[in-house]
């Protein structure tokens, strides 16, 4: 089959993450079979201006490593030194995605699960993120109390039965039955807050904090009696940003008080021990603050799994603070980092092809993950063909577009480039010991759990790179296209 990229297209052409040595299926164009060998390398490239799309490009084999001269561009790759554990990759599953999939014809619906979700004939997203009831992405505000309903007795996720958690749980089915499932507050309902208002920051009254410690311990009941484990909590999404959406500030001091004093405690007590705390869930610029006032404290540290990540600090200037990141992995090496939000800003309907929206993850993965980060969870899933819906009108890119005035689905490059991870880095992978020599060429590596490995390599200059790929002692040649992302398969 060949492969092609229509703007809108049937089913994204890709590859089987396992060992695979079945023939191509005839449900997705361009699909080719996968081939493990130890001296064998399999090519996967998505490039701007081509019709490659997770498309297999070449069949390499390894020779003996012979020393490269300085004017040669290479990839190293140690097997022998790993760090981190992966937990998965996925995006959230918001109201607004969830709108936007029930309006999608039912083959567009199935579609839809199976290009993200399918391990085999999509990219395998293992990792899923929704809302605490509502933040700005969906048509309104809502939370799932009465007003003033302290005793917290009127508590219901009926507003979530319509569109969200069905979406949940066919995406759970379509993962193979089992995905890793957290939630994330963006606001305390009105009453609860300085400001008595879900929307524009405003902090949460003391007398109001085991009260909204129990609405997390609720909220998990309640999903779990819906069938749909889940695995953790932020604590509060981008705790620093007045927005004028639904937000909510908390110093690192409060946020700390929060979790030692109420929710760490509360979960315990409701018999939520073992879920998972995130603190932080806000950008990298000021992320190393928050790990010291927060991991420094013994009593608010046992609650904590890790520190959650953004990407939002300075992308329009150039720079995206990645270092702040490694700083904080070999300062507190017991706890997690977790890239729990990004998206690109500023929708518009011609822009869906624009390549650098694209870059911008391969980007931010490749260093996300050399410096310690174990799970990177997209933003909306889906949204629709403005960008939304947003009841602030925030609109915002989606690596698929459902356009619900024709019911077709619009892939973005993005999608190809989060595929070029998540398809191949599966659950429980562990980083590997990967450089370049040029600064031009960025890479990582991982082995997966069946000794399968695969190196992501993105090149974010506008000439093909020639460049030697060693693995130890092994040695192969390849050329990675302009504006090119490739995933090499050992």
């Amino acid at each position: 089959m060949k492969n092609f990229i229509p703007i809108v297209l049937v089913l994204p052409a890709l590859l089987a993450c396992g060992p695979q040595t079945s023939a191509p299926t005839d449900q997705a164009p361009g699909v080719d079979s996968m081939v493990n060998s130890a001296t064998e390398v399999m090519v996967y490239t998505t490039a701007k201006d081509t019709d490659k799309r997770l498309s297999l490009t070449d069949k390499l084999t390894f020779e003996p490593g012979v020393q490269p001269f300085e004017n040669e561009v290479s990839v190293f790759v140690n097997p022998n030194k790993r760090y981190q554990k992966v937990l998965g990759f996925g995006g959230a599953i918001t109201d607004a995605s969830s709108e936007v999939f029930a309006k999608l014809p039912a083959d567009k619906q199935e579609e839809l699960l199976k290009a993200y979700f399918d391990k085999e004939e999509g990219i395998g997203y293992t990792l899923v993120r929704t809302s605490i009831h509502s933040s700005d992405f969906g048509s309104g505000s809502h939370t799932y109390i009465k007003e003033g309903d302290k005793s917290l007795s009127t508590f219901n996720i009926d507003h979530d039965r319509e569109f969200r958690i069905p979406l949940i749980k066919r995406a759970t089915e379509a993962a193979g039955g089992e995905i890793t499932f957290y939630a994330s507050p963006w606001s305390a309902p009105a009453f609860m807050k300085s400001n008595n208002n879900m929307l524009r920051g405003g902090k949460l009254l003391p007398e109001y904090h085991e009260t909204w410690a129990m609405y997390f311990a609720k909220f998990i009941k309640a999903y779990e009696a819906e069938g749909m484990p889940v695995w953790g909590v932020t604590i509060q999404n981008e705790p620093m940003a007045v927005q004028r959406w639904e937000s909510m500030i908390y110093t690192a001091e409060e946020e700390r008080d929060f979790l030692k004093n109420h929710l760490g405690p509360v979960l315990e007590r409701e018999g939520l021990g073992d879920k998972k705390i995130v603190v932080w869930d806000h950008n990298r610029d000021l992320i190393t603050r928050r790990a010291n006032v927060i991991f420094e404290d013994p009593e608010a540290a046992k609650y904590a799994w890790g520190i959650g990540f953004h990407w939002y600090e300075t992308w329009a200037g150039g720079e995206t603070m990645h270092d702040n990141l490694a700083l904080v992995h070999e300062s507190y090496p017991t706890k997690n980092l977790l890239f729990t939000e990004g998206t690109n800003e500023n929708f518009r309907e011609d822009r869906y092809q624009h390549w650098p929206n694209a870059e911008r993850y391969g980007h931010s993965m490749i260093n996300d993950f050399n410096r310690g980060t174990v799970g990177w969870t997209d933003w909306n899933i889906l949204l629709d063909h403005t960008g939304g819906p947003n009841h602030v009108e925030n609109f915002c890119f989606a690596p698929i577009h459902g356009d619900t005035r024709t019911g077709e689905l619009i892939y973005t490059p993005t999608y190809y480039y989060i595929g070029h991870f998540s398809k191949f880095v599966r659950p429980e992978a562990q980083r590997v010991s990967t450089s370049s020599s040029r600064s031009f060429l960025l890479a990582t590596s991982f082995v997966n759990t069946d000794n399968q490995m695969a190196t992501i390599v993105m090149n974010h200059t506008d000439k093909p790179v020639n460049y030697n790929f060693f693995v130890g002692e092994g040695q192969t040649k390849l050329t990675i296209p302009p504006r090119a992302m490739q995933t090499l398969v050992y």
